[in-house]
């Protein structure tokens, strides 16, 4: 599997970032702005929470099966590969959505005299500050089931698939 880069999740945060802030400035020139909802972070924070969970709970099964402890509970290839899937499309999909909150928070900035307009703006904050949670959530997960280096092999990723 090819691992995730910073890289892209940066340009994806951006580009909804700019296209979001460029929406939100025609939409409130024809009316009212569409809120962002009080939900948005707190699925964010519980999507991080769950990735965090199953990364501590496979590097825990990974740490007791290297250490060949009885009745240590394997993991099995096709499952990390599915944890790392699901990371990575958590990453992705957190990139494009801080993104779009980001933006439409930055435009909120500058109406923070306005109460409503203020508290879209906070929660807006508080949306990107957990959509940075889960992508540090989906790399932790990440870097937990990657395989080591195969030393015998000239390549350079050696990882679950």
């Amino acid at each position: 599997m090819k691992q995730l880069r910073l890289g892209v999740l940066a340009g994806l945060f951006a580009a909804a970032g700019v296209l979001s802030w460029g929406a939100a400035r025609l939409w409130d020139s024809f009316g009212t702005l569409p809120s962002v909802p009080l939900a948005a972070p707190i699925v964010l924070a519980a999507i991080a929470v769950v990735l965090t969970a199953t990364a501590l709970s496979l590097r825990a099964r990974l740490r007791a099966q290297r250490e060949r402890r009885p009745g240590a509970k394997g993991v099995e290839p096709l499952m990390a590969a599915r944890a790392v899937v699901f990371g990575q499309a958590s990453a992705l999909v957190a990139a494009l959505v801080s993104g779009m909150y980001g933006g439409t928070g930055v435009f909120l900035l500058g109406s923070l005299d306005i109460p409503p307009r203020r508290d879209q703006a906070i929660y807006a904050a508080f949306s990107v500050l957990a959509g940075i949670g889960v992508i540090a959530a989906a790399l932790f997960l990440e870097r937990v089931c990657k395989l080591p280096e195969d030393d015998d092999d000239n390549t350079t990723t050696a990882r679950t698939s």
